[in-house]
């Protein structure tokens, strides 16, 4: 039972570390609080199902989910860009709309994918397979979508993305088109993001309407957990922290879970552990600032004899 559930956890965590990725993009990266994942999350899931109820490749309709996704999050750069409506505003107003367009693409307020062909049930038909067939495959997916985001912020026209999220001004004095980087930011961050819901409502079998609400809240809380306990020294150090971070949170759940805690709880806990993730630090730097100071009596009464 137990190695079960610990599977069945580390195949979770794999998957909302693809959101995770997409929320540090925007976060991180471009310095823009975007509130589109919560839509766009669901958009991936319903695209994919729906296309896949409707008799579509998997694997098609896996490409696109993402493809929606990348468009739900040009719409929000767009309204910003162009209509310069805030960062916060235009990602509640395109995650407000998703929610009529999740609903117009489905048909319904959900769609089941039982006994359907999904991506999971083609890898999990391979030799040797059947087991660890949808961990294997997230697995692979997380760290090739790791590496190309990694080699990609390494290019020129990354590097001019992150230089757009730590002083914008200054990059577009140089002539970098920075609403160009925005809008391409935002796009592959919602990309992934629906790319992750697309995983996620194959592996559960079914999208439903509300299945992205609290999500941008579990990408901070796992961005979060990932840099405070790996670090971020470098990028690659910072992208493993950011993976790391989306299965660790689903491991503190599933662990929460098994407590007895309920699923009504699931919001409470996420919010205690943003709390502190975000007060670790600080208190970090009184605890060190503490002891800092009392060596510092020590070595004075030391001298003082």
């Amino acid at each position: 039972m137990f190695p079960q559930i610990a599977v069945g956890t580390l195949e979770q965590g794999l998957m909302y570390a693809i959101m995770v990725l997409g929320v540090y993009l925007t976060f991180r990266i471009l310095d823009y609080a975007d509130l589109t994942v919560e839509g766009s999350f669901t958009l991936g899931g319903a695209t994919a199902a729906i296309l896949i109820y409707n008799g579509t490749n998997p694997w098609l309709a896996t490409a696109i989910a993402f493809a929606a996704g990348c468009l739900g999050g040009t719409f929000t750069g767009f309204l910003h860009t162009r209509f310069k409506i805030s960062p916060l505003l235009s990602g509640i107003l395109t995650m407000t709309a998703l929610y009529s367009v999740n609903l117009r693409v489905m048909g319904r307020a959900n769609v089941s994918l039982l006994k359907a062909r999904t991506i999971f049930t083609d890898f999990k038909n391979l030799p040797g397979m059947h087991t660890y067939g949808v961990l294997v495959l997230a697995f692979l997916t997380i760290f090739v979508l790791g590496v190309l985001l990694y080699l990609f912020l390494k290019t020129e026209l990354g590097l001019a993305m992150r230089a757009t999220g730590d002083n914008e001004l200054m990059i577009r004095s140089l002539g970098v088109n920075t609403n160009g980087m925005k809008l391409l930011g935002l796009a592959l961050s919602n990309g992934l993001v629906a790319l992750s819901g697309s995983f996620v409502a194959q592996n559960q079998q079914f999208a439903d309407a509300g299945m992205g609400i609290g999500m941008i809240v579990a990408g901070l809380a796992s961005l979060i957990i990932g840099e405070v306990l790996i670090g971020t020294s470098n990028l690659g150090r910072t992208l493993i922290a950011v993976i790391c971070g989306g299965i660790i949170y689903r491991i503190i759940i599933a662990i929460a879970l098994q407590m007895g805690l309920g699923p009504t709880d699931l919001k409470m806990i996420t919010a205690f552990i943003v709390i502190i993730a975000l007060a670790a630090p600080n208190m970090k730097f009184k605890v060190s600032a503490l002891s800092s100071a009392a060596r510092g009596k020590e070595t004075n009464y030391a001298n003082s004899k």
